[in-house]
């Protein structure tokens, strides 16, 4: 097993710790979330690992053999070779093998046969062979293709040159590159920034493939649950291990903030109180002591501190301006570019209330829609209509400019934020990640990420009734999509928006419209259910069947029963996860009671008890109540069992 060992790192910015005693293996054999909040030093483990950058102190070793490819966040971009040479260039180190193996090969067939060096070349031989063979290397173009093409390429882009790739499409090829090493560890730092759905659906897949190990760095929650079983989180320069995916990592954690919370809040009452008589007492000579004692204790006392990234903020909308039933009416709307249709004759309506997202590929005509129904683009064909009393808000990526000056980020809020809000501004910000002195600094000295957080909030703020979110959650955190989300969650007038975050969609839309080719299909259910519609058509096509499609009635008929099948395959999936949990509750109380009759017979077997008919007496009654309890729990577990195993059949 090849493997990648830190032992104590140490790493300092000026007088700050960034990294202190870290230690961390990983194996071909993990499948690691890599998780802290913002600066706590994810990248810079990453950048150590891999020794592009020294630590102050400890060692990182990497096993005799063992291959490690990183991808950072950004800054890759490629030349004037085609995508495909690029792709292919991955293959360089098995290109130099497959020469070497030729050349091995000619020696071979020059040689003669009693020379000695014969068996050390067939030797040679075999092992270049068998590395080529187990790299799949003589397969390498179908490989190239998949890996392209799951990440969004087209065939057509084969052959264009990878410098005339947009930055966001460049680390797409960093990131194939990178999977098409099949290095023996991968170190993936945000690889899912710039994929669409789609595309980050195929790097689950391959994900769960991969025969290496792997470390992620990631804000999407629903790909970290699929892809890792365990999870390692930095705070304040520790690393510590969590085994199970994010959910279960984020249940546990929370457990532990809990009882953090409680002593912070018992410390911070003794702190006010030790204060507080300092306070009091410091101009008094006879208490003088006293005060010195208590002043060296607070300078002693090593504070509890909550993790950035795990402290609970909520965020409220000021209340939505009351709008009609009919929000927005959309009629026979086209959108052209070069005669390509990337609308063609889309009609919905819109109610108060609803949540409605927009699915599709890229090029779909997803932003250009939105760009649309917020009144940016009026050069298309047909009608859009707003309903009364509608107030609309938008916000994409490109509305992220704001007046440079050298006013600070506080100042700007301040001014801008309903009074109920300005109490807690500065929370608000931290939870959209402007922590610490970033409040204080200057508009015209903000990066572009933070100009598009600093717009969603802004327009956050104001009371609108209609919302036109085109990828909100670019540029946030786990931690901050959360905020939005429960935020977005509690708001009462209409959202559209489109995301390429699966958890944010799944636990937001309560509608779906899906674009492609020019065309929309709209799905009257939440994100499941349209997962649902899609793999039943699969197979009904696999199956053939299509014999009363087409009438209103048929198609009616058929939305209605798929939403009850759907409805009961939901229920029936509900009833199965309550069971597992139920499952994993029951078999956690059987190993206590188990560990318990262990205690009880221990206690028998001790002398001193066994010759005390009293204690004796008890004792066994201890345990017959406790084999009772195991009997009890194991008939549960056994009609669990059963219950389960029909519902997996059906489900």
């Amino acid at each position: 097993m090849k493997t990648v060992q830190a032992n104590d790192l140490e790493l300092f910015f000026g007088d700050r710790a960034i990294l202190s005693g870290v230690q961390l293996t990983l194996t071909t054999e993990s499948k690691a979330a890599l998780t802290g909040g913002n600066g706590s030093g994810k990248s810079t483990l990453m950048k150590l690992l891999t020794g592009s950058i020294k630590a102050d102190g400890g060692s990182v070793s990497v096993q005799k053999g063992t291959r490690v490819s990183y991808l950072p966040q950004s800054g890759r971009s490629y030349g004037t070779k085609s995508l495909y040479d690029e792709a292919e260039s991955a293959f360089s180190r098995l290109h130099l093998m497959a020469r070497e193996k030729s050349d091995v090969e000619h020696q071979l067939s020059s040689t003669e046969k009693n020379d000695r060096r014969i068996q050390l070349l067939l030797e040679r031989q075999h092992e270049l062979e068998e590395e080529l063979l187990r790299a799949d290397y003589y397969h390498r173009e179908k490989e190239i293709e998949q890996v392209l093409t799951g990440l969004g390429f087209q065939s057509g882009d084969f052959q264009r040159p990878a410098e005339s790739f947009s930055g966001g499409w460049q680390m797409r090829i960093a990131l194939a590159k990178v999977l098409l090493e099949h290095p023996d560890i991968l170190l993936l730092d945000e690889p899912t920034n710039y994929l669409d759905l789609e595309a980050r659906n195929w790097l689950e897949d391959f994900l769960g493939d991969y025969s290496g190990g792997f470390m992620i760095v990631s804000h999407d929650r629903y790909f970290l649950d699929t892809t890792v079983n365990e999870t390692y989180e930095l705070f304040m320069g520790g690393l510590k291990r969590y085994p199970g995916n994010y959910s279960d990592y984020l249940r546990r954690r929370n457990a532990e903030l809990e009882e953090l919370s409680r002593e912070y809040e018992k410390q911070q009452e003794e702190i006010d109180r030790l204060n507080g008589f300092i306070q009091k007492f410091r101009y008094n000579a006879s208490k003088a002591k006293q005060v010195q004692s208590r002043i060296k204790l607070l300078e002693k006392m090593e504070r509890i501190e909550i993790p950035s990234h795990m402290k609970s903020i909520h965020f409220s909308f000021p209340p939505a301006p009351h709008s009609g039933k009919i929000v927005l009416e959309v009629e026979g709307l086209s959108k052209s570019y070069d005669r390509i249709d990337v609308l063609q004759n889309l009609s919905f309506t819109l109610q108060r209330g609803e949540k409605l997202v927009v699915t599709g590929p890229n090029g779909a005509g997803k932003s250009t829609l939105l760009r649309i129904l917020s009144g940016q683009d009026q050069n298309y064909r047909g009608q859009v209509r707003y309903g009364a009393g509608v107030d609309l808000g938008y916000f994409s990526q490109e509305q992220s400019e704001l007046e440079r000056s050298e006013s600070s980020l506080i100042e700007l809020f301040e001014s801008e934020a309903p009074t109920e809000l300005v109490p807690r501004l500065r929370n608000l910000l931290g939870a959209f990640l402007f922590q610490g002195d970033d409040i204080y600094k200057a508009l015209n000295v903000l990066s572009g990420g933070e100009l598009s957080r600093v717009a969603l909030l802004r327009m956050l703020m104001q009371p609108h009734n209609l919302l036109i979110l085109d990828e909100p959650t670019n540029h946030l955190d786990i931690h901050s999509k959360d905020v939005l989300l429960d935020a977005l969650k509690s708001f009462d007038g209409t959202l559209i928006f489109v995301s390429h975050d699966r958890y944010f969609i799944e636990q937001l839309a309560g509608r779906v419209l899906k674009l492609g080719g020019g065309e929309a299909r709209d799905f009257p259910g939440d994100y499941a259910y349209y997962l649902y519609r899609l793999a039943r058509e699969r197979t009904d096509e696999r199956e053939g069947s299509s014999s009363t499609r087409g009438t209103p009635d048929a198609v009616e008929q058929e939305s209605t029963s798929s939403k009850d099948d759907y409805q009961q395959s939901r229920q029936q999936k509900n009833r199965l996860r309550k069971l597992e949990t139920e499952e994993s509750d029951l078999m956690r109380s059987l190993e206590e009671n188990e560990e318990q009759q262990r205690e009880i017979q221990e206690r028998m077997a001790d002398p001193k008890v066994y010759s005390d008919g009293e204690s004796i007496k008890k004792l066994q009654h201890e345990l017959e109540e406790s084999e009772r309890e195991h009997q009890r729990l194991s008939r549960r577990w056994e009609e669990l069992l059963l219950e389960k195993e029909a519902l997996e059949s059906r489900v």
